[in-house]
C-alpha cells in the first residue's frame, strides 16, 4: 500500500466498525445517503458482516481520519457473482483517490475467481464506476456489472 503522506491508508474492518464511523455516518445522513445507516444496522444485527469467502469491508483513512468505507459481498441475486456495497467517501476527501483505492483493493482480492461484480451506483457516481470497468446493466436490482471471465 502507498505510504505517501495524504494518500489513503486501508484497513480491513472486523469486530467493530472503525473509529470515526459516527462522523462518517453523520456526513452521509446529512447528504441524504442511506447506505451508511444501513451498514450500521446490518453490522449491529449481524445481518451483513462481510465475513464470507471473498467478502470484505475496508475503511480508508487519510491522516488518521476516516475518509471513506466500502465493501464487497456475495451477490444475493446474480448467481456466482459479488456486489460492491456501502461505499461512501466523506465530502472533504472526494477526488483524492479514496474511492478508487477502496474499489481496486476489493477487486484485487476476488479478480482471480473470474466472477462478475455488480454495483448499484448512485446517479452522481456513475462515471466513477464506469471508469473502473463497470458497464450499465439494470437487470436484477443493480445498475452496473463488471463482467467476469466466466460471464
Amino acid at each position: 500500500m502507498d505510504d505517501t503522506p495524504g494518500s489513503p491508508q486501508l484497513e480491513i474492518v472486523t469486530g467493530n466498525l472503525p473509529a470515526g464511523f459516527e462522523a462518517l455516518r453523520a456526513d452521509a445522513r446529512t447528504e441524504g445517503f442511506r447506505q451508511i445507516e444501513r451498514l450500521a444496522i446490518d453490522w449491529e444485527t449481524h445481518t451483513t458482516r462481510f465475513d464470507r469467502q471473498g467478502e470484505a469491508l475496508l475503511a480508508a483513512r487519510i491522516g488518521g481520519v476516516l475518509a471513506g468505507i466500502g465493501g464487497l459481498t456475495i451477490e444475493p441475486v446474480v448467481p456466482d457473482a459479488f456486489r460492491m456495497r456501502r461505499f461512501y467517501v466523506r465530502p472533504p476527501f472526494r477526488r483524492s483517490g479514496v474511492g478508487r483505492k477502496l474499489v481496486v483493493a476489493l477487486l484485487a482480492q476476488v479478480e482471480h475467481t473470474g466472477q462478475a461484480i455488480t454495483v448499484n451506483a448512485a446517479a452522481g457516481s456513475v462515471p466513477f464506476w464506469e471508469a473502473l470497468g463497470f458497464k450499465r446493466d439494470t437487470r436484477d436490482g443493480h445498475t452496473h456489472i463488471r463482467p467476469g471471465r466466466r460471464s
